[in-house]
């Protein structure tokens, strides 16, 4: 059995922060945030929760198939900022959509967060564990950005974004071929310092301002575009392929420069590279799929296509992915 993706949903918040607000709040300029990052606005969640946001995303993605919620089998949601600790988001989602016969879990692999979530789907598929699976990336990065911090606050944005997968006994459809990758000697490249077992949320953590999201974007930047390429390789590989045989590479949307980088070492035309986080930012887990949707509802992507999907994530996760459309 393969897994073959059947819908796509998304889903951003209506609030919206441009690069001018940005200018209002920390020193920093329009010209230099788009020039630097490729990104115009991002999308702020201020009532919702993440779970609302995909929740919103699936029923977007539901609209386009004749599967009910009650017919899922499997909710994944890929987050670095759940409703809560406890329980996982998934279970929010699965509560909200009536998905009474799915079982739910969340996992973190931060920007690598849906790969590694399409990943687990996949293999429950291709087990015949389950015939269908709802994968979810959701993000409410702005809660955890200090808006003190010009290097990190104009990056971030919210949003959600999912894939309904279901099983095909076509080889030749579906999920090819997917790999994975992490590196935990890297921990220090990105992370929220408090919040955690080793330190515990406190009035000390609040004032030193370690709830938030701390990075180092310089190192981060140049690991990015090797580990992408290499992994893009290594996935391609496996079903005899190379660059130029692919339709449309969809990759983590974190930086204009790194996707424009990584395409031109890998020889693949602009016309083929998806850029969307002009329109919502650095997501996380939630840019692949949103970036994917995107590109299925302006009809990029047509049957029998051959897509790369690539991501690199923090502190360290990377991953590719080879589907045929």
């Amino acid at each position: 059995m393969n897994a073959k993706i059947v819908a796509t949903g998304s889903y951003l918040p209506k609030k919206i922060l441009t690069n001018k607000d940005m200018e209002k709040i920390v020193d920093t300029t329009d010209e230099w945030i788009l020039q630097r990052t490729g990104i115009k606005e991002r999308h702020i969640a201020e009532e919702e929760a993440t779970s609302d946001l995909a929740y919103e995303a699936s029923l977007d993605a539901l609209r386009n198939t004749n599967i009910t919620p009650n017919e899922i089998e499997l909710i994944i949601v890929a987050t670095v900022t759940p409703d809560k600790p406890l329980p996982a988001t998934a279970l929010f989602v699965q509560e909200k959509l009536g998905a009474d016969k799915a079982f739910a879990f969340d996992i973190n692999a931060a920007c690598s967060g849906f790969m590694y979530a399409l990943s687990i789907a996949n293999a429950y598929i291709k087990s015949g564990a389950v015939k269908n699976a709802l994968v979810i990336g959701a993000e409410e990065l702005t809660k955890i950005t200090d808006y003190k911090d010009r290097g990190t606050c104009i990056i971030f944005g919210d949003g959600a974004a999912c894939v309904l997968l279901e099983s095909t006994e076509d080889e030749d459809e579906g999920i090819l071929d997917i790999r994975l990758h992490s590196d935990g000697h890297y921990t220090d490249l990105m992370q929220v310092p408090a919040m955690g077992s080793v330190e515990p949320c406190s009035k000390e953590a609040i004032d030193n301002r370690d709830i938030y999201i701390k990075m180092k974007g310089n190192e981060t930047f140049k690991l990015a575009v090797r580990h992408i390429i290499g992994v893009s390789k290594e996935s391609l590989k496996q079903k005899n392929m190379d660059f130029k045989d692919i339709d449309l590479m969809v990759s983590h949307q974190a930086n204009k420069r790194i996707i424009d980088l990584v395409a031109k070492k890998a020889g693949i035309s602009p016309e083929k590279t998806v850029v969307t986080i002009d329109r919502h930012a650095n997501t996380a887990a939630a840019s692949i799929p949103l970036a994917l949707d995107w590109s299925v509802k302006n009809k990029k992507v047509k049957k029998g296509d051959t897509i790369l999907l690539n991501s690199f994530g923090a502190s360290l996760t990377w991953s590719a992915a080879v589907i045929k459309w």
